[in-house]
């Protein structure tokens, strides 16, 4: 039996609605909201295609679409997915369970170029499955492509344990920031966004 996420809206629809609306009143107020899709955007080439691991209400999958990349967007949690498809038209929805991930069998086997995962999806994945999501997110990107994941270094899945499982993966780490504005990783740092490439 697989275990379930530790993402609260699997189980409360309205955390997932609450999440959804937290977001939206941000964007409504002008909260810069396109970090990790400025990144990701300049790391990858013109119209890449790319997956959005964990992409929640579709946030970060939108604006990449918007900078004229192929986007498909995968959650476990319906709700976001739904949400993702109101509000943005571009990318391609799809509910899934990231440590079984086959996208394939939904219609997308062509390889992508990257994947992301950021707002600390493996932080809200099934309890000791990260290894199993970062492979089965590597499996989805062709050789050569990049994983790029942002998490908090306070969320149980340190660091230098996220780059053993994903040298198991297949994954180098290339790049590791403490910011999605690429501001230096130390000692100090609270959050690492990781660049690995898929070897």
């Amino acid at each position: 039996m697989t275990a379930s996420p530790r993402w609260p809206g699997v189980s409360d629809v309205e955390h997932s609605r609450w999440y959804i609306e937290r977001f939206r009143t941000m964007a409504s107020e002008g909260a810069d909201l396109a970090g990790e899709a400025r990144l990701v955007d300049a790391m990858v080439p013109r119209g890449a295609r790319i997956l959005d691991a964990g992409c929640g209400p579709g946030r970060v999958s939108g604006q990449l679409a918007d900078r004229g990349h192929e986007v498909v967007g995968v959650d476990v949690d319906p709700e976001l997915i739904a949400a993702a498809r109101e509000d943005h038209a571009g990318p391609r929805w799809v509910v899934a369970d990231l440590a079984g991930l086959d996208l394939a069998a939904h219609g997308e086997a062509e390889p992508f170029d990257a994947a992301l995962l950021v707002g600390n999806v493996l932080a809200f994945v099934a309890e000791h499955s990260e290894a199993q999501v970062l492979a089965s997110v590597a499996r989805h990107v062709r050789p050569d492509g990049l994983v790029v994941v942002g998490l908090g270094l306070d969320r149980g899945y340190p660091a230098a344990e996220m780059d053993a499982d994903a040298g198991r993966a297949g994954l180098v780490l290339e790049h590791r920031f403490a910011t999605w504005d690429l501001r230096p990783f130390t000692a100090d740092s609270t959050f690492a966004v990781s660049v690995y490439r898929v070897s």
